[in-house]
């Protein structure tokens, strides 16, 4: 007999038997008239399988609708953050918030900020 064929063809059966009994008990008690106890414990089978399935949904439905992209106002770095937060840029360090759906600096109450505009000098001749 060779050893070092693979078992493609051979069944593992061992627990097929307990698995038949939980069935044989369940069929027992289906027909004696404790039928309810057998729905209940199937309602709670199929809940086991069916809530992680609805609270994966429900993540995802509530991550898309508060997870922001968008750049830093002061360095430009592209990233990620939750909505309603107050956090730091990773690159540059700055305190930041989000304000309608983008990124603006964290300034205390007081403080003005304002942007710079280039403007280009003409000479003018008299």
């Amino acid at each position: 007999m060779n050893q070092n064929t693979p078992n493609l063809l051979k069944l593992n059966l061992s627990g097929a038997s307990c698995w038949l009994t939980i069935l044989v008990t369940f069929l027992l008690l289906g027909t004696v008239g404790l039928g309810f106890l057998v729905k209940g414990f199937l309602i709670l089978i199929s809940l086991v399988f069916i809530l992680p399935v609805v609270g994966w949904l429900g993540f995802r439905w509530w991550l898309g609708r508060n997870l922001i992209e968008d750049q830093c106002p002061v360095c430009s770095t592209s990233f990620t953050a939750l909505n309603q937060t107050q956090f730091s840029c990773p690159s540059c360090g700055e305190s930041l918030k989000i304000e309608q759906g983008h990124f603006s600096r964290l300034t205390p109450p007081g403080t003005i900020d304002v942007e710079a505009v280039d403007v280009s000098v003409k000479q003018i001749e008299n």
